[in-house]
């Protein structure tokens, strides 16, 4: 099969033919259709994220399954599917307690180093990034990574749930649990951040002050319900913010990863308010802020993968985009085949997408 391949840091992905392994028993081989372009690949690239070479990015996919284990159930081939990173155990201690998005023992997904690759280039083990590698015509994937969907979901719509839709609408829903009436701030209107922002709008939030350095990206968050925008290069952010908001923000959230950024993010909020981290900063970064804020009882917090459950959450987001209240179909700027991954990534960067799907034949 073709799939994208990153050999080196900061260098372009190039599209090589890799060897793809037959199921194991709780495995489930997928032929894939869509898959979203992420700024979590790009971070993998610029090396903020660390994986070992050469890899196989990509992790927001859909597709259709075409082999499944011999252990595997409620799966078959034909089937519609959407994969989440999020794999779990189910007997971990964070799994026990209902919270699989956060298992300490994802091995328990994957092959074990004695055992032939699920991916290879010349016999050489190819890395499986976020345990999917979506940027490729195929997917062996653990039936745990994977999610039956109904076919009146177009592809290309549902692959948004693998990643985007998941963190943006679970930041807002699951993990801050938005209060009804209350006042929001999302920083960064990417494919993240326009998915908190529909989360906290879903949530009934009154006030949601999206702020960009980018005006087109502005444009698009009154779109998906921003009630009022701010461009960060001009004037003081914050107090902007207080000013909008009487006094401060209820709910706050960094959808960039950024210190700066997540600095702004607490001293938006009014007293008691609760600032998310949601973006995927880099782990060894420290962040700052004047200690007076915590004497008026403002939280931080941290968000990973929106707090997903993903096989109880996936059919709930579906039902909204059923309803129309979950708008993917705006959410998808432009569509690229496979070999145009590294002009996907461009786009990103120069911030002319909220999200660019990869579709296939």
């Amino acid at each position: 099969m073709k799939a994208a391949i990153l050999r080196e840091l900061h260098q372009p992905l190039s599209i090589e033919e890799v060897a793809i392994d037959q199921p194991g028993p709780h495995e489930v081989l997928v032929r894939t259709v869509a898959v979203g372009v992420c700024h979590s690949d790009l971070h993998v690239v610029h090396g903020t994220l660390p994986t070992r070479m050469p890899a196989i990015l990509g992790h927001e996919p859909a597709g259709v399954v075409e082999a499944v284990g011999s252990a595997v159930s409620g799966l078959a081939p034909g089937d519609h599917v959407i994969a989440c990173t999020s794999i779990y155990c189910g007997h971990c201690t964070q799994c026990r307690l209902g919270r699989p998005h956060l298992c300490t023992d994802r091995t328990d997904c994957q092959r074990r180093r004695d055992e032939p690759p699920r991916l290879s280039l010349k016999g050489a083990r190819v890395t499986q990034f976020a345990d999917l590698a979506a940027f490729a015509e195929q997917m062996l994937l653990h039936e745990r990574a994977v999610l039956k969907i109904a076919e009146d979901i177009p592809l290309d719509r549902a692959a948004l749930l693998g990643c985007a839709v998941t963190t943006g609408v679970g930041a807002a829903l699951n993990t801050a649990q938005v209060a009804p009436g209350s006042s929001v701030a999302v920083f960064g209107c990417g494919g993240v951040g326009i998915s908190v922002i529909q989360g906290a709008r879903i949530a009934g939030a009154r006030q949601i002050i999206a702020v960009d350095i980018r005006d087109n990206k502005l444009e698009s968050a009154k779109h998906f319900g921003a009630t009022a925008v701010l461009n960060g290069t001009s004037g003081d952010t914050v107090r902007e913010i207080k000013r909008l908001s009487n006094g401060g923000v209820d709910y706050s959230f960094d959808a960039i990863g950024n210190p700066k950024v997540l600095e702004q993010c607490i001293y938006a909020l009014a007293p008691r308010g609760l600032a998310t981290l949601v973006g995927a900063i880099q782990p060894d970064l420290k962040v700052e802020f004047a200690a007076g804020h915590l004497f008026v009882e403002k939280r931080v917090q941290g968000c990973y993968m929106g707090s997903n459950r993903f096989h109880l959450d996936m059919p709930k987001y579906l039902d909204l985009y059923r309803q129309g209240r979950l708008n993917l179909d705006d959410m998808i700027s432009r569509r690229r085949p496979l070999d145009e991954v590294n002009e996907a990534f461009r786009d990103m960067e120069a911030g002319e997408v909220t999200r660019t799907v990869l579709t296939f034949n």
